[in-house]
């Protein structure tokens, strides 16, 4: 069983930066796969970004890339989400995700575990 706890939410305005974290419960966290997804209201959940098991592979959703970094400290069970140039559309809930498998995926439905999720709000 893993436990995802998400912080690092906040209100912040257009071209600001924040960085989420999500701390990870139990001892597979070093091979799991991690994901970060994110639903604004009455929006499907949206992929935001994925890094391998060993951090070496890292992949992005086409409206974040070049903008969030995806990354992880396994010896600290988290995974990082450094979110730059944040725009308005960018508000919504953010879900962090581990998937018990070294395969690398962008679907939700791919992921066994979910943190309870950590609002964004980018004021215009």
């Amino acid at each position: 069983q893993v436990q995802l706890v998400e912080s690092g939410g906040g209100l912040v305005q257009a071209g600001g930066s924040l960085r989420l974290s999500c701390a990870a419960s139990g001892r597979t966290f070093s091979s799991n796969t991690m994901g970060w997804f994110r639903q604004a209201p009455g929006k499907e959940r949206e992929f935001v970004a994925v890094i391998s098991w060993s951090g070496g592979s890292t992949y992005y959703g086409d409206s974040v890339m070049g903008r969030f970094t995806i990354s992880r400290d396994n010896a600290k069970n988290t995974v990082y989400l450094q979110m730059n140039s944040l725009k308005p559309e960018d508000t919504a809930v953010y879900y962090c995700a581990a998937r018990e498998s070294r395969v690398v995926v962008r679907t939700p439905a791919s992921y066994d575990y979910w943190g309870q999720g950590t609002q964004v709000t980018v004021s215009s």
